[in-house]
């Protein structure tokens, strides 16, 4: 199973990074959509979650789970989201001022 999660871990930055250095806006904020993916997964997998033990302290038991990643890693989807949102407004706002899609399509001054 690690070796499963370390590869698709792998596939989602290798992804992100490609399609962040790729000249079209679209392409980067896809790229950094995936990255963000990657980290949440990460911190996700990296609390170590145990099958069948209950997320919520309870006093006596052992076998607990830490709510805490699961907590970050809701709160980070939110966040992502609202930014890819944010940044594909800025995007189609580009494009329509420069009238093209590409990075550095901006006026050099």
């Amino acid at each position: 199973m690690e070796i499963l999660v370390a590869i698709s871990l792998g596939v989602l930055t290798a992804g992100g990074v490609f399609l962040i250095l790729r000249p079209t806006t679209f392409s980067v904020v896809l790229g950094l959509t995936l990255l963000s993916y990657a980290v949440n997964t990460l911190i996700f997998f990296g609390a170590r979650l145990k099958s069948g033990a209950p997320p919520l302290t309870v006093q006596g038991l052992t076998n607990q789970t830490d709510p805490l990643p699961q907590a970050l890693v809701l709160t980070a989807i939110v966040i992502g989201f609202g930014m890819t949102a944010y940044l594909m407004a800025l995007a189609l706002v580009g494009k329509a001022e420069s009238g093209t899609d590409h990075v550095d399509a901006g006026d050099p001054k």
